[in-house]
C-alpha cells in the first residue's frame, strides 16, 4: 500500500509532504510515514533541514478519531512529534489551511513555523471533551505563553496566523501562494542556527493573574464541563516549574481520564451524530438536487427575518413578501439592525452589510414570488391561515419550486393536500432567533419527493444549519418530546413542588433553563387562548393576569428592570388554589422524582418516536436536542443519555410513577442492548 507521506530533496533541504485527504488527518500511516521521513533525512548527510507540509487544502486538520474506539497502532501521536522534536537538524512546519488539534501538537514540535496569512492554528480537543494529548498542553505555554495557552486549549477557537505570529507561535508569514517555496528559502536561512530551538527546552512563565481572570472569565461557558478545567491544569502544571517530563506525565494521567470518562465518550457521539444525521436512509446520495438561486419568505416578523438572513448570508437572494407596508419596513429594519450589530462587534464588514441588504428584495405583492425556486411560508401557526397561503401558491410558484411550511407542530401532509404538488411540499422548521440557532428540522411528508428533500438538506448545509429529518407527526421530533416535559412539570407544581425546584433541577442536569424559566422566556401567553375569564389550567391564571413572562416583568417568576427573576408570591397563592380546587393535598417531591417524570418520560417519547418511524435514528433525536434544545452536550443528548444513566434505571423509574413504557425502552433494558 503506498505511503501517503512521501519526501522531496531539494539540493540541502528535505521536504516531507502528507497527501492523506481529505484534511491529511494524522492517521497510522501518515505517523509511520514522518517517523520514517524525520529519520531518512537524519541520516543523510547532504540534508541540513527539513521542511514539513502537506498536499490539499490543509495542513493537518487533527488526529483521525476514526482510531479512538481501535487498538492503538505504533507510532503513537505523542512518539512522532518528540521524533520531530528530537531532530539534530532543524525542522520548519509550512502551515496552510488549518493545524488543529494533532496537526497544530506536529507543528508545535517542529522547532520552526511558517504559515500562510489565511491559515488557522488550534487545538480544539476540548470540543471533544478531551484535551492535547501530544505535548499541546505543556508546547503551548512554552513556546506563546499561559494566557494563549489557556485560550486555545480550554476554549478549544482557532486563531488566524497573524494572531499567532504576534504571540510567537509562529515564526514567519510565507505568500499564499508561495508557500512550498517559501518554507524551502525559510528552512536555508535558518539550517545553521544553533542550538535548534526545542519547546521542551524552554521555560514557561508562570502567570496565576491571567489564570484567574480566565476562569473567572469563562465559569459560565464552563459550567458542567470536565475537559476545560483538565486542559487549564495542564497548562497551570507546564508555568509551575515542574519538568518538561512532569509535566507530560500529566497531561497523559488527565488525557486517558478524559479519554475513559463518560462525557468525552457523550461529546464524540454527537460529532458523529451529526455527521451521519445529514445522510437521508432512502435517498441515494448522488441524487440530482434542485437549483435553488432564489429564496422566498412569506412573512417578514421574527421568524421570516431570521430565515431571511441565513440566505442572504449565505449569498442566495431573498424576496420577503408581507400583507402591511408597516409590517414589511419594521421586518427589514430588523434585518438591517441585526446586521449591523454584527458589524460593530466585528464579525461582518460594512461592505458585507451592505451587500447582503442589497440581495433582499421587500414587497407586498405576493407574485412577486414566482421567480423562486424555494418558498418558505413563515406565518401564524394557524393551520387554516396556512391552507391559505399553499393554495395561493400552487397557483403561482414556478413547476419545479419548492414549497416549504416553518410550522413547529402542525401536519405537512395535511398542508400539502391543498396543493396539486404534494411531491414539491416539505417541512424547514428552523428554531428561533433563526439566525442564530443551528438547527433545522426537515420534515418529510408522505409524498415529499426524494430530490426535494436532498436539496434541502444540502442547502441547510449551505446556510450553516444541522439539519435532521423527521416525519410528521404532531411537534416533529423536539417539541413533541418537550410536551410530555412540560405536562409533567405542570403537574409537579400541583402535587407539591415548585417552580424554582424544578428549574433548579433542570439547570443542574446541565440545562440552560428549566422548563418555567423557559416559559417565562417564550412568553406564557403563546398558545393561550386570549379567553381571562376560562380558567383551566395555571397558565391560563397567569395569562389572564397579564402575567406573560419576562416581556410583562411576571410570570412564573416576579422579573425587575433588568429582568432579574425572584419567586412570586402571587404564583403560590395561583398554585394553591388550584390544589384545593382539584383537591391535591402537596407532599414533598424529590430531586430525582422531578428527573423521572420530566427527562424520563422524553427518553421513553423518543423511543415511541423512533417505533413510529418519525425519526430516522436515536443519534438524531440526540442532535436535535442538543443544538435545538440546550441540552447539555457533554450527556449526548437524551438517547445516549439513557444508555450512560441504565436503560433498566429509566424503565424502572418510568414504571414507578405509572407511565406506559415504549416496547422499544423495554426489550433494549432487558436485553442489554441499544436504543436505535
Amino acid at each position: 500500500m503506498t505511503s501517503p507521506i512521501r519526501t522531496e530533496r531539494h539540493d540541502d533541504v528535505l521536504v516531507i509532504i502528507s497527501d492523506n485527504p481529505p484534511v491529511n488527518a494524522l492517521s497510522a500511516a501518515v505517523r509511520q510515514g514522518i517517523d520514517a521521513a524525520i529519520k531518512e533525512g537524519v541520516a543523510d548527510a547532504s540534508i541540513e533541514a527539513m521542511v514539513i507540509r502537506c498536499d490539499g487544502r490543509t495542513f493537518f486538520a487533527g488526529a483521525d478519531i476514526t482510531e479512538f474506539t481501535k487498538p492503538p497502532v505504533e507510532p503513537l501521536l505523542p512518539t512522532v512529534v518528540d521524533i520531530i522534536e528530537a531532530s539534530s537538524k532543524p525542522v520548519v512546519a509550512a502551515i496552510h489551511g488549518t493545524a488543529l488539534g494533532g496537526g497544530c501538537e506536529v507543528a508545535l514540535g517542529c522547532h520552526y513555523r511558517i504559515a500562510v496569512p489565511s491559515a488557522k492554528i488550534g487545538t480544539p480537543e476540548v470540543k471533544l471533551g478531551l484535551l492535547p494529548g501530544a505535548g499541546g498542553t505543556q508546547r503551548l505555554p512554552r513556546i506563546a505563553g499561559v494566557k494563549l495557552a489557556l485560550e486555545l486549549t480550554a476554549k478549544g477557537d482557532p486563531i488566524p496566523a497573524r494572531k499567532a505570529l504576534e504571540a510567537g507561535l509562529i515564526d514567519g508569514l510565507a505568500g499564499e501562494d508561495s508557500l512550498a517555496d517559501d518554507a524551502i528559502a525559510f528552512a536555508r536561512e535558518i539550517k545553521a542556527n544553533r542550538p535548534i530551538p526545542r519547546a521542551s527546552e524552554k521555560e514557561a512563565k508562570a502567570d496565576p493573574e491571567a489564570v484567574e481572570a480566565f476562569k473567572k472569565e469563562n465559569a459560565r461557558r464552563f459550567r458542567g464541563f470536565d475537559a476545560p478545567a483538565a486542559n487549564i491544569a495542564c497548562v497551570e502544571k507546564a508555568a509551575s516549574g515542574a519538568s518538561f517530563a512532569e509535566g507530560i506525565a500529566f497531561e497523559r494521567q488527565e488525557f486517558m481520564r478524559l479519554m475513559m470518562g463518560v462525557q468525552s465518550a457523550a461529546q464524540r457521539h454527537i460529532f458523529f451524530a451529526e455527521r451521519q444525521a445529514s445522510k437521508i436512509d432512502d435517498v441515494p446520495a448522488d441524487t440530482k438536487l434542485r437549483d435553488i438561486k432564489r429564496v422566498g419568505v412569506i412573512g417578514a416578523g421574527t421568524m421570516g427575518g431570521g430565515i431571511s438572513m441565513n440566505f442572504l448570508s449565505a449569498g442566495i437572494p431573498v424576496t420577503i413578501v408581507e400583507m402591511q407596508a408597516e409590517a414589511l419596513e419594521r421586518g427589514t429594519g430588523t434585518i438591517r439592525k441585526n446586521y449591523e450589530a454584527t458589524a460593530a462587534k466585528g464579525r461582518m464588514k460594512p461592505e458585507q452589510v451592505e451587500q447582503a441588504m442589497g440581495a433582499l428584495n421587500p414587497t407586498l405583492n405576493f407574485d412577486d414570488l414566482r421567480d423562486c425556486d424555494l418558498i418558505i411560508e413563515a406565518v401564524y401557526e394557524e393551520m387554516s391561515v396556512k391552507k391559505d397561503i399553499f393554495t395561493r401558491l400552487d397557483a403561482i410558484a414556478k413547476p419545479g419550486a419548492i414549497l416549504a411550511s416553518n410550522t413547529s407542530y402542525l401536519d405537512i401532509d395535511e398542508i400539502a393536500a391543498v396543493t396539486a404538488r404534494p411531491q414539491d411540499v416539505v417541512g424547514m422548521h428552523f428554531f428561533s432567533p433563526a439566525n442564530v440557532m443551528k438547527l433545522l428540522e426537515v420534515v418529510r411528508g408522505e409524498k415529499t419527493a426524494g430530490d426535494v428533500l436532498a436539496t434541502v438538506m444540502a442547502l441547510a448545509k449551505k446556510i450553516r444549519k444541522v439539519a435532521v429529518v423527521a416525519g410528521v407527526t404532531y411537534g416533529f421530533i423536539g417539541n413533541r418530546m418537550l410536551m410530555p416535559r412540560q405536562v409533567e412539570a405542570t403537574k409537579l407544581l400541583l402535587e407539591g413542588a415548585t417552580p424554582e425546584q424544578i428549574d433548579r433541577v433542570h439547570v443542574a442536569f446541565g440545562m440552560p433553563m428549566g422548563p418555567f424559566q423557559m416559559a417565562d422566556l417564550a412568553g406564557v401567553d403563546i398558545g393561550w387562548h386570549r379567553d381571562p375569564t376560562r380558567i383551566e389550567n395555571i397558565r391560563d391564571a397567569l395569562a389572564a393576569e397579564n402575567r406573560w413572562g419576562q416581556k410583562t416583568k411576571a410570570g412564573f417568576y416576579d422579573y425587575d428592570e433588568k429582568r432579574t427573576p425572584s419567586n412570586s408570591a402571587r404564583v403560590a397563592e395561583i398554585i394553591e388554589d388550584f390544589r384545593k380546587r382539584e383537591g391535591v393535598t402537596p407532599r414533598e417531591i424529590t430531586d430525582e422524582e422531578i428527573v423521572a417524570r420530566t427527562l424520563y418520560t422524553m427518553v421513553n417519547e423518543g423511543a415511541l418516536i423512533l417505533e413510529e418511524g418519525k425519526a430516522q435514528r436515536a443519534s438524531d433525536i440526540d442532535v436535535v436536542w442538543i443544538y435545538g434544545y440546550g441540552w447539555p452536550v457533554y450527556r449526548g443528548g437524551p438517547m445516549f443519555w439513557a444508555q450512560t444513566e441504565g436503560l433498566g434505571k429509566v424503565v424502572a423509574g418510568l414504571e414507578s410513577h405509572g407511565f406506559t413504557v415504549a416496547s422499544s425502552l423495554k426489550q433494549a433494558a432487558a436485553s442489554g442492548g441499544r436504543i436505535k
